[in-house]
């Protein structure tokens, strides 16, 4: 029977890998998320069947855990709109590193938080980055969702806190795993510490470099399933953790990059510490109407659209895909620019544009697409802010300074799709909305796209 069983989860791992695989593209993504949902459902029934000398009166306990937490997700999934899908993403990311780390907790209590040196080591390591992956998503979560504002966790001296936390949290594990065994009261003192380093961790980084966060807590809840799978003997979940583990920790230094940011500075909490006060932005804006945008766009040759996160807010993708169509019906070229982190989540923009069946290459990298903007007509900034911020370019003094950004200083004609002249989620105005290439179009940026159609369409 432990034969069959082995073999059943070597199944679902290559079921497992193949369907990550296919999520690579967006033309087999959804088949690939549905192969990879379909391995670790085989892998959770393996699991429960696994442990053969287990009473059968666990499974009621069990199922009963099973059926809440799937109604939990599948209702959370159909009900989350898409604004709200970092906020989402953020929260289940957090529940995965605590369920990690209770494995932990559980060894514990069956050994009597006793063990020997690498088995406490690896107990403890683990359950103390579970906890950090939990409550740390849980401040991003309410910093995403805008229950949390930045002051509402101000922490003065931070740097020296998460340092001096996580020093004693590194120390705790090497005492303890020496000794063999720790006190009860120890454990939850230990607890105590992770739970603040998570919260010391996430609260001192502001909104604008929140994508980076979440892609490090998620690698973090993949080492804890990683380890977890060690401590279990569950080969599956081993597998799925280092492939999240892994691929999170490469996504996050490749965002670090795109953000001209340290990582040792996300660890460490001065992520994104502000410089100073930036140069003061004043200036006139230039305004221009959707029948003048209309017209700009139907004598130009090529088009750039720069999507940002108020264009989740607006639902406006499937209108700018209508608005793609004909123009290129007239011979117009057209692309979209995607900043790394535009949006409140890795992926996010691709995402968006995805659910309107935008054509993947039609999405231009960072590098390729501030070459495209050069040659460019008409640039539509579409509720993105902060990315196309040249403050980050030309203000040493700014806290977004260094950050590469969607260059616009070259482009022809830049207009942007704004309700108000509020700053972005960094919190610091833009002087592109200044610029003499550029104009601002006041309103809801769907209301506003919906117009600028039909326009194009009575032309």
């Amino acid at each position: 029977m432990e034969i069959v069983l082995d073999v059943l989860l070597f199944v679902a791992a290559v079921l497992l890998i193949m369907g990550l695989r296919q999520l690579s593209n967006p033309d087999t993504a959804s088949k690939g998320n549905s192969l990879a949902a379909f391995a670790l459902f085989l892998g959770i029934v393996v699991s429960l069947v696994y442990p053969l000398e287990t009473a059968s009166n666990n499974y009621l306990y069990i199922s009963v855990g099973i059926a809440v937490g799937a109604a939990i997700g599948l209702l959370s999934a159909k009900k989350v709109a898409m604004t709200a899908m970092p906020e989402m993403v953020s929260l289940f990311n957090g529940f995965g590193g605590l369920s990690a780390g209770l494995i932990s907790l559980v060894w514990l209590i069956n050994n009597k938080a006793a063990g020997q040196a690498t088995e406490m080591g690896i107990v403890l390591l683990n359950l103390f980055l579970g906890l950090v992956a939990f409550i740390g998503s849980l401040v991003a979560y309410g910093k995403l969702s805008g229950k949390l504002k930045d002051g509402h966790l101000r922490i003065p001296f931070s740097t020296l806190v998460n340092l001096v936390l996580l020093l004693a949290a590194i120390a705790a594990i090497v005492v303890f795993s020496y000794n063999g065994m720790l006190t009860h009261v120890q454990l939850t003192v230990f607890a105590v510490v992770a739970l603040l380093y998570g919260i010391t961790f996430v609260a001192p980084i502001g909104g604008a470099d929140m994508p980076v966060v979440i892609s490090l807590l998620n690698s973090l809840t993949g080492i804890t399933a990683a380890i977890s799978g060690i401590l279990t003997d569950n080969k599956l979940m081993l597998l799925g953790g280092v492939l999240v583990g892994s691929s999170g920790i490469i996504l996050t230094l490749l965002m670090c990059k795109a953000m001209n940011r340290p990582l040792l500075s996300v660890i460490f909490g001065s992520f994104s510490s502000s410089k100073g006060e930036g140069l003061e932005v004043n200036g006139n804006i230039k305004e221009i109407s959707c029948a003048d945008l209309a017209i700009q766009l139907a004598y130009s040759d090529r088009v750039c659209i720069i999507p940002g996160y108020g264009m989740a807010v607006a639902q406006a993708q499937k209108v700018v895909k209508e608005v793609e169509v004909i123009l290129e019906e007239r011979g117009v070229e057209f692309k979209y620019a995607i900043h790394p982190v535009a949006g409140r989540m890795p992926g996010h923009m691709n995402v968006l544009l995805a659910e309107a069946d935008v054509s993947y290459d039609k999405l231009l990298d960072l590098d390729d697409a501030n070459s495209y903007l050069e040659t460019t007509d008409v640039a539509i900034v579409v509720g993105a802010n902060d990315v196309v911020n040249p403050s980050a370019l030309e203000d040493p003094n700014s806290k977004i300074y260094g950050m590469p950004i969607l260059d616009l200083a070259k482009t022809k004609n830049v207009v942007v799709l704004k309700r108000s002249m509020n700053p972005g989620y960094a919190g610091i105005q833009n002087p592109l909305f200044f610029k003499d290439n550029n104009k601002m179009l006041f309103g809801d940026a769907k209301k506003t796209l919906q117009l600028i159609l039909s326009e194009l369409k009575a032309a």
